[in-house]
């Protein structure tokens, strides 16, 4: 896609964005890591990756076995 644009379109694609960032609301990473931090503990319980998924609702377990005889 970009390959087909001429250089005046992908600078306007460039200017475009910084215009999207620019207005993007900044937090201090100190504030973000330790709600970030407080979330993951609070989610853990629910957490399918560390608690586990039931066999009875696991849709990726093996139906049945292949015999070849």
């Amino acid at each position: 896609m970009t390959q087909d644009m001429s250089e005046k379109e992908l600078k306007q694609l460039e200017l475009d964005q910084l215009r999207k960032e620019v207005k993007l609301e900044r937090q201090m990473i100190s504030k973000t890591a330790k709600e970030l931090i407080t979330h993951i503990e609070t989610m853990a319980a629910e957490d399918p990756i560390l608690k586990g998924v039931p066999e009875a609702t696991n849709p990726f377990k093996e139906k049945g076995g292949c015999t070849i005889s």
